[in-house]
């Protein structure tokens, strides 16, 4: 039998730099393969098929009050003008064994939302940013990397797209 690995601790990296203590909540990115439903003659039911797409990737990331340093990067021009970086230690109850996990995006920020003003009361800074890249390490071998810009998609290793982009950069 074994028990779900838990986040225990977290750090947040914006541009590098950390936002430990700062930063409250982080919405990780959901990876989403883009699949329509086809039933053909015969079959009892639809199947998903592969569209060679991707859902859009977002990370959505909440602090504990205004963090003007990020405000500095909101309308930034590159498509990919902002690293952001969770890095998160998960924890076996069974087991005891930890796991680190890591996320490196970039992409830019598409809202700010400084939340509510109100003397004396918490404060939160919610930031949604549409990412560009999105890179998963787990224990230091690299999962998943998807560059949406430069026709990348890997998985364990495996490079999803190598025979798309042979066929057709003949």
């Amino acid at each position: 039998m074994g028990l779900p690995r838990r986040l225990k601790h977290f750090n947040v990296f914006h541009q590098g730099v950390s936002y430990f203590g700062d930063c409250e909540e982080i919405a990780l990115p959901k990876v989403a393969v883009k699949l329509d439903d086809y039933a053909g003659a015969g079959m009892p039911g639809a199947v998903g098929i592969d569209t060679g797409q991707l859902e859009n990737l977002e990370i959505e990331h909440t602090y504990g009050g205004l963090v003007f340093e990020i405000f500095k990067e909101f309308g930034i021009t590159k498509i990919d003008g902002v690293l952001l970086r969770f890095a998160g230690s998960y924890q076996r109850d069974d087991t005891g064994e930890v796991d680190a996990v890591e996320i490196a995006v970039r992409g830019r920020h598409a809202e700010m939302d400084p939340g509510k003003a109100k003397a004396g009361d918490k404060t939160e800074f919610k930031v949604k940013s549409r990412l560009s890249y999105y890179k998963l390490t787990i224990n230091g071998k690299d999962m998943i990397e998807i560059d949406l810009v430069n026709f990348i998609f890997k998985v364990d290793g495996t490079d999803r797209l190598a025979e798309h982009r042979k066929a057709i950069q003949k």
